[in-house]
């Protein structure tokens, strides 16, 4: 009989999102002429840039024909020309060091972070998160052995929480003990917040004096308007000696349902093995990556190629514009009524303070049942998210007009 992996039955009871659905799903059976609208899961909902289209369309022809017909790729890393344009209009445009064989593209930013867990020894390495925090990074390291048991009080004995609340202006305060692998989201999911470039360059320097990994996601650096916060942590002086990034094409350009995105491994980035020897990270994950995936699609890649050119850039541009005034209007209705609010503005996310005494949870099952409105409950999050409620500004404008107005019939 086979073993199973004993890691899964640590896991909470269920994992955030669906259940969400579950009580969605239950509301929705006993009203089930209920208008919902859902704030909740940060799925776009606007049509992929035409220019993406366009490229894919074409594709999709050479795709018909013998000639140009494409099968597996010679190299699952991503075509040449797909990562030379990454590197061009993403890194060089902002002073980066990168190189087109340092960028792995693939199907998901969230794939990524949990399978950069394969080439990472189980149970070896201290695990640090911020709290609240994108719940994959939490559970992907307790499927692969690296947390300990659930704690009743919530969390994992064997990572090291660092809080981020309003009471510390959501900036993390640097681990007070020693920790090998860093997970830094910014802008932040869930609360929306940002990290500027004299506190980012801490994390780099500690990363640095302590020998440690940071893993950092900037799936949504698209949406920063200040000139001021940093796009990628390779801004930062160092940081190609301590980071890995992962970038994500899913709420730029929309492409949730396509699939793509990327991850960049320097190739001066190193872990130790069991000797004590450093060796890069790199090879380890190019042979992973190949080992395990067949790559992104051809006619994706033609897409995504698309996102970069002048049609694409100012399509996106739209794109983002349109779903940073949907997050406006959410932030100043929420206001208007006295919600305190935070997030926002560099990012697709509105992190609230829930009113009065109500739990996070309590606060769902309010604006379901009352307002049938479906939104994350803050301490799905973390244990420092209890008392917060996050709010998605991916939706129709009409969805987001009527929500505000529930939301405030609610409130008030």
């Amino acid at each position: 009989m086979p073993r199973i992996n004993d890691n899964y039955l640590k896991l909470k009871a269920g994992y955030l999102f669906p259940e969400i659905g579950r009580r969605v799903r239950e509301f929705r059976s006993e009203n089930p002429d209920a208008p919902i609208i859902k704030l909740g899961i940060g799925d776009v909902t606007e049509p992929l840039p035409q220019a993406c289209i366009d490229a894919m369309h074409a594709a999709v022809d050479e795709m018909s024909q013998r000639e140009t017909f494409r099968g597996y790729m010679d190299d699952s890393q991503g075509h040449d020309w797909l990562r030379e344009a990454i590197v061009k209009n993403d890194y060089e445009a902002r002073g980066c060091q990168v190189s087109a064989s340092e960028i792995f593209v693939s199907d998901g930013s969230k794939c990524d972070t949990a399978n950069i867990l394969d080439i990472l020894a189980a149970g070896k390495n201290r695990i640090a998160v911020t709290d609240p925090v994108y719940p994959v990074y939490v559970d992907t390291n307790v499927m692969a052995g690296n947390t300990g048991e659930a704690k009743e009080s919530g969390g994992y004995d064997g990572v090291v929480y660092l809080p981020v609340t309003a009471e510390n202006n959501f900036t993390p305060a640097l681990p007070d003990k020693p920790v090998d692998v860093i997970y830094l989201c910014y802008p932040n999911n869930p609360t929306g917040t940002v990290l500027g470039k004299d506190e980012l360059a801490k994390w780099v320097e500690y990363a640095r004096q302590n020998e440690a990994l940071i893993l950092y996601d900037a799936a949504y650096e698209a949406y920063i308007t200040d000139p001021e916060i940093p796009h990628s942590i390779y801004e930062i002086d160092g940081a190609r000696d301590v980071a890995i990034e992962f970038r994500s094409f899913s709420k730029n350009a929309g492409f949730t349902g396509v699939r793509c995105a990327l991850t960049v491994i320097p190739d001066s980035v190193t872990g130790t093995i069991a000797t004590g020897e450093k060796r890069p990270l790199q090879p380890l994950w190019a042979r992973r990556h190949n080992t395990k995936f067949n790559g992104v699609s051809y006619i994706t890649q033609r897409g995504v190629e698309a996102v970069y050119s002048e049609a694409g850039k100012q399509q996106v541009a739209d794109l983002i514009a349109f779903y940073l005034e949907n997050a406006r209007l959410l932030r100043e209705g929420l206001e208007a009524v006295g919600i305190t609010v935070f997030g926002g503005v560099n990012a697709p996310y509105i992190w609230l303070k829930t009113p009065g005494d109500l739990s996070s949870w309590d606060f769902f099952d309010r604006l379901l049942t009352s307002g049938h409105l479906v939104g994350t409950p803050g301490s799905g999050f973390g244990t420092a998210g209890e008392g917060y409620f996050r709010l998605s500004a991916f939706n129709s404008r009409e969805n987001i007009e009527e929500a505000v107005k529930r939301f405030q019939r609610v409130v008030e």
